[in-house]
């Protein structure tokens, strides 16, 4: 059965927000984190898109990374290795052994799919820097604090935070560690 506004017009009815958004929100609101949260356009689904829809330089969009630290001795996927998460600026590419060298890390490698999901609750492309099920150790790509505002994902490949560099490094106490080479 449809309802009607006094207008006439149907009533619309208020849709659930997103569980990766819900969890994302309790966890900021938690941490006294500021900033609004964006649901972006379902297109946007790279760091120049997200910057265009944004308004912003593609090097305020805060990529999260989740890598795998393998178990020793061990290539296969899902081996069991640890997760680590670099936030990093759009503008940039993780080099890895650069980055695993500074991190004092035999290697990093991509995680996949189910590894993300499993460590973060989340999805890739929607990982944020907070609400994961365990704390998950995260690093900060400098080159973020070049920007007064920052956009990282809230828990959802459509959904994004204001934040800022400072506030960033406040709600996740990650360090800063260059990841280029």
């Amino acid at each position: 059965m449809s309802t009607q506004n006094s207008d006439g017009s149907p009533t619309r009815q208020p849709t659930e927000e997103h569980p990766g958004i819900a969890r994302f929100r309790a966890a900021h609101a938690e941490r006294g984190g500021t900033g609004e949260v964006v649901v972006l356009p379902e297109g946007v689904h790279t760091a120049a898109l997200a910057a265009e829809a944004l308004g912003c330089e593609v090097g305020a969009i805060a990529n999260s990374l989740l890598f795998e630290v393998p178990a020793e001795g061990d290539g296969q996927e899902d081996s069991g290795g640890r997760p680590v998460l670099v936030l990093t600026s759009g503008a940039h590419r993780v080099d890895v052994a650069a980055t695993a060298a500074r991190l004092g890390v035999p290697r990093l490698k991509r995680a996949s799919p189910a590894f993300v999901r499993a460590h973060t609750g989340q999805v890739i492309g929607g990982v944020s820097p907070l609400g994961h099920p365990a704390p998950v150790p995260t690093y900060l790509d400098p080159w973020l604090e070049r920007h007064p505002v920052v956009w990282a994902a809230a828990g959802h490949p459509a959904a994004v935070f204001s934040t800022t560099f400072a506030e960033l490094v406040a709600l996740t106490g990650a360090p800063v560690v260059d990841v280029e080479p």
